[in-house]
């Protein structure tokens, strides 16, 4: 595995590949790596021939100072796993090499109609700042195909609209959301719960799979239902900043039938997020 920090590097190691015909998979991360950023670089091999993953704490998503300073860094663990797992190219840049000009002078991709609502309501710049990066990222390694969770679903959607929107021309993959066993979603700040905050994490699931329920077995009073599930968080000691059903597109659900439930709250010092998909009968 090529470990490198600058893009004429990354560019330099992929252009062999690229003149052998071989198709290019990109996993964009901020390290701290779980069992859910695994399963990506594994269905990223799965499609693809050559495997790139980058690792970048991208300080212009973050709206709290004090959570971008906490963020977990493990490069030497993650590297590890990322060279046993078989990929090809290790990209990890530093701010200096991304943003040249500074964080605030450099320009912005924002997607309209997705980087205000839900978590951009709650998070103003997040999605301009995740965007922007992810956007720098795919020009840098050019892949064919980016490979991306589910869990964020708002991301997931707003990044492929910037694909299509750009004329970017790279196949987006989303991959279900990977759960330990009690069904809280993985997440690099779940390592970051005391003890009695990871038992009380899965209700957040356990609060947009009911929802889920709800609407099969056949409820559609939305405004209802998002509100019994907020003060099912409030009593697991959650403290809720949304809950919503939406279609897949992340429009009105009326008369949809692919639909997705989101939820975002806080536990103690930790924000949680997670989505639930569910398809009508």
């Amino acid at each position: 595995m090529k470990h490198l920090v600058r893009y004429p590097e990354v560019r330099a190691a992929l252009e062999p590949h690229r003149k052998a015909g071989r198709r290019i998979a990109f996993v964009p991360t901020m390290g701290n790596l779980h069992a859910g950023h695994m399963a990506l670089v594994t269905r990223a091999r799965e499609l693809c021939d050559t495997v790139v993953v980058s690792i970048f704490v991208n300080p212009i998503q973050f709206d709290r100072a004090e959570d971008l300073a906490a963020y977990p860094r493990t490069l030497d663990a993650d590297a590890g796993r990322l060279e046993a797992a078989g990929v090809d190219v290790l990209y990890v840049p530093d701010e200096a090499e991304v943003y040249p000009r500074g964080r605030e002078q450099g320009t912005r991709v924002v997607v309209p109609g997705l980087s205000d609502i839900l978590e951009g309501a709650h998070r103003p710049g997040h999605f301009a700042g995740v965007a922007t990066v992810v956007c720098k990222l795919f020009n840098r390694v050019r892949p064919d195909l980016a490979v991306f969770g589910e869990k964020d679903w708002q991301q997931l959607r707003l990044i492929r609209r910037m694909v299509e929107d750009l004329d970017m021309g790279i196949e987006i993959v989303g991959l279900p959301t990977v759960r330990e066993p009690d069904g809280l979603a993985m997440s690099s700040r779940n390592g970051a719960f005391t003890a009695e905050e990871r038992a009380r994490a899965p209700a957040l699931h356990r609060a947009l799979d009911g929802l889920r329920q709800a609407l099969l077995a056949g409820r559609r009073d939305f405004d209802a239902l998002e509100t019994a599930a907020c003060a099912a968080l409030t009593a697991g000691g959650m403290h809720p900043e949304y809950v919503s059903v939406r279609s897949r597109g992340l429009g009105d659900p009326g008369g949809a039938r692919d639909l997705i439930v989101l939820g975002a709250a806080w536990l103690g010092r930790t924000r949680l997020i997670d989505s639930v998909p569910l398809r009508l009968p």
